[in-house]
Protein backbone atom coordinates (compact mmCIF):
# COMPACT_ATOMS: atom_id res chain seq x y z
CA UNK A 1 0.00 0.00 0.00
CA UNK A 2 1.49 3.34 -1.06
CA UNK A 3 0.56 6.81 0.05
CA UNK A 4 1.76 10.29 -0.79
CA UNK A 5 4.07 12.08 1.56
CA UNK A 6 4.62 15.81 1.89
CA UNK A 7 5.44 17.67 -1.31
CA UNK A 8 8.87 16.76 -2.70
CA UNK A 9 9.32 13.74 -0.44
CA UNK A 10 9.51 10.20 -1.73
CA UNK A 11 6.50 7.95 -1.47
CA UNK A 12 6.38 5.28 1.18
CA UNK A 13 5.16 1.71 0.77
CA UNK A 14 4.51 -1.23 3.05
CA UNK A 15 6.16 -4.65 2.76
CA UNK A 16 4.77 -7.73 4.45
CA UNK A 17 7.38 -10.32 5.48
CA UNK A 18 6.61 -13.83 6.69
CA UNK A 19 8.77 -15.33 9.42
CA UNK A 20 8.29 -17.54 12.45
CA UNK A 21 7.42 -15.96 15.79
CA UNK A 22 10.72 -16.83 17.48
CA UNK A 23 12.83 -15.28 14.72
CA UNK A 24 10.72 -12.13 14.87
CA UNK A 25 10.97 -11.96 18.66
CA UNK A 26 14.75 -12.42 18.65
CA UNK A 27 15.22 -9.89 15.84
CA UNK A 28 13.06 -7.29 17.61
CA UNK A 29 15.03 -7.85 20.82
CA UNK A 30 18.37 -7.42 19.03
CA UNK A 31 17.25 -4.39 17.04
CA UNK A 32 15.85 -2.76 20.19
CA UNK A 33 19.24 -3.28 21.89
CA UNK A 34 20.80 -1.52 18.89
CA UNK A 35 18.30 1.34 19.10
CA UNK A 36 16.44 0.28 15.96
CA UNK A 37 12.96 -0.89 15.14
CA UNK A 38 12.19 -3.67 12.66
CA UNK A 39 11.32 -1.27 9.85
CA UNK A 40 14.58 0.66 10.19
CA UNK A 41 16.65 -2.55 10.33
CA UNK A 42 15.00 -3.97 7.19
CA UNK A 43 15.46 -0.65 5.38
CA UNK A 44 19.14 -0.63 6.36
CA UNK A 45 19.52 -4.13 4.88
CA UNK A 46 17.81 -3.16 1.61
CA UNK A 47 19.78 0.07 1.20
CA UNK A 48 23.08 -1.70 1.91
CA UNK A 49 22.20 -4.42 -0.64
CA UNK A 50 21.39 -1.79 -3.25
CA UNK A 51 24.55 0.19 -2.49
CA UNK A 52 26.77 -2.91 -2.80
CA UNK A 53 24.68 -4.57 -5.54
CA UNK A 54 24.79 -7.82 -3.57
CA UNK A 55 23.49 -9.48 -0.42
CA UNK A 56 25.55 -7.65 2.25
CA UNK A 57 26.64 -10.84 4.00
CA UNK A 58 27.95 -14.24 2.98
CA UNK A 59 25.28 -16.68 1.91
CA UNK A 60 26.46 -20.26 2.07
CA UNK A 61 25.63 -23.79 2.95
CA UNK A 62 25.19 -24.71 6.59
CA UNK A 63 28.35 -25.88 8.28
CA UNK A 64 29.12 -28.71 8.62
CA UNK A 65 28.19 -29.94 5.15
CA UNK A 66 26.80 -33.42 4.40
CA UNK A 67 30.27 -34.95 3.92
CA UNK A 68 31.47 -33.65 7.27
CA UNK A 69 28.29 -34.81 9.02
CA UNK A 70 28.76 -38.30 7.52
CA UNK A 71 32.39 -38.37 8.74
CA UNK A 72 31.33 -37.29 12.24
CA UNK A 73 28.65 -40.00 12.34
CA UNK A 74 31.17 -42.62 11.16
CA UNK A 75 33.62 -41.52 13.85
CA UNK A 76 30.94 -41.82 16.52
CA UNK A 77 29.96 -45.27 15.23
CA UNK A 78 33.60 -46.42 15.25
CA UNK A 79 34.11 -45.02 18.76
CA UNK A 80 31.19 -47.16 20.00
CA UNK A 81 32.34 -50.31 18.16
CA UNK A 82 34.31 -52.58 20.53
CA UNK A 83 36.04 -54.17 17.50
CA UNK A 84 37.62 -50.88 16.43
CA UNK A 85 41.37 -50.99 17.15
CA UNK A 86 42.41 -48.60 19.91
CA UNK A 87 45.61 -46.59 19.86
CA UNK A 88 47.00 -45.96 23.32
CA UNK A 89 50.39 -44.45 22.58
CA UNK A 90 52.14 -42.21 20.08
CA UNK A 91 54.31 -45.16 19.06
CA UNK A 92 51.22 -47.18 18.08
CA UNK A 93 49.95 -44.19 16.12
CA UNK A 94 53.26 -43.79 14.25
CA UNK A 95 53.28 -47.50 13.41
CA UNK A 96 49.72 -47.28 12.11
CA UNK A 97 50.58 -44.27 9.93
CA UNK A 98 53.75 -45.92 8.62
CA UNK A 99 51.74 -49.00 7.62
CA UNK A 100 49.36 -46.97 5.47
Amino acid sequence: MSHKCRKGATMSTTISVRTDEETKRQAEELFNELGLNMSTAINMFMKQALRERRIPFTVGRPYPNATTIAAIEEGRRLAQDPNTPRITSIEEFKTLIDDL
